[in-house]
């Protein structure tokens, strides 16, 4: 729900008032939820107004046999380049969302507030959504450890060769597998790549300079930078994995994934 510090800017709640009398009335529709930036408390004044609408059985089958799930529109909105831009779901989606929702899908519903709703308990949905999942967490925080030492790994061999595409790509994979071995650690949702860096800084627990030394990286994607990030991560906390096993975890689970037909790590 809402952060109670977080506050709207004035320009944003009039186009929330306005998307809420639009629709609260529609027996299409059974509940308005606001997310993105303004829920986040990360809105620029510029910033358009995320929202998934909950519709009807009848309504969300009639979508469906259309495509039609999206809806953007400027006219609610009075301030400069505003617009308002929601997706269409139904209440299957949301209980599916709390089941087995990836990350991501979790921490869209993060921040997020409800505008009205005839639906008993959604309250109760959007939490279950939002409980981080404790199972499996030492085991993601394990292969999120492999993958920065593999892509610390490559990176010198990227060096070495001054392959430009090879560091570059390094770089970014790094600072990923880093930064996401982190947010699991703090037991903080991955929320994609838009907030990645934000979600990192509300972490407690990471190593002094963490941010710092991932800016440094993306600036200049070279073996010392990688290094530098990669041994601060290996010296804050025992992982559990030695060197072996993060080359054989690589090997396994990364290169011969397509074996056994496993999700893609990015994906977890």
């Amino acid at each position: 729900m809402l952060n109670p510090h977080i506050r709207i800017k004035a320009h944003h709640q009039r186009a929330i008032d306005n998307l809420t009398n639009e629709y609260k009335h529609d027996p299409d529709y059974l509940g308005l939820i606001i997310g993105g930036s303004v829920a986040k408390g990360l809105a620029r004044d510029d910033s358009d107004i995320d929202f998934m609408i909950i519709a009807s059985e009848k309504e969300y089958n009639r979508r469906s046999k259309e495509d039609n799930f999206f809806i953007n529109r400027t006219d609610l909105c009075d301030y400069e380049r505003g617009f308002v831009d929601g997706k269409v779901i139904n209440l299957e989606y949301l209980h599916q969302v709390a089941k087995r929702g990836n990350e991501p899908t979790r921490a869209a519903f993060d921040g997020a507030f409800i505008t009205f709703s005839s639906i008993d308990g959604l309250d109760e949905i959007i939490d279950q959504i939002l409980t981080y999942p404790e199972n499996g967490q030492e085991d993601r925080m394990k292969k999120f450890y492999s993958m920065s030492f593999i892509q610390n790994w490559l990176m010198g061999e990227a060096t070495r060769h001054q392959n430009l595409y090879t560091q570059t790509r390094a770089a970014s994979q790094l600072v990923l597998f880093s930064g996401r071995l982190i947010l699991v650690h703090n037991s903080v949702f991955f929320p994609y790549h838009k907030w990645f860096i934000q979600y990192l800084n509300r972490c407690k627990e990471k190593q002094t300079g963490f941010i710092d030394d991932i800016n440094s990286l993306l600036k200049e994607p070279n073996s010392s930078n990688a290094t530098r990030l990669f041994e601060s991560l290996r010296e804050f906390k025992d992982w559990g994995v030695t060197d072996l096993e993060a080359f054989e975890w690589f090997l396994k689970e990364v290169e011969l994934s397509w074996m056994n037909d496993s999700t893609p790590l990015e994906d977890l």
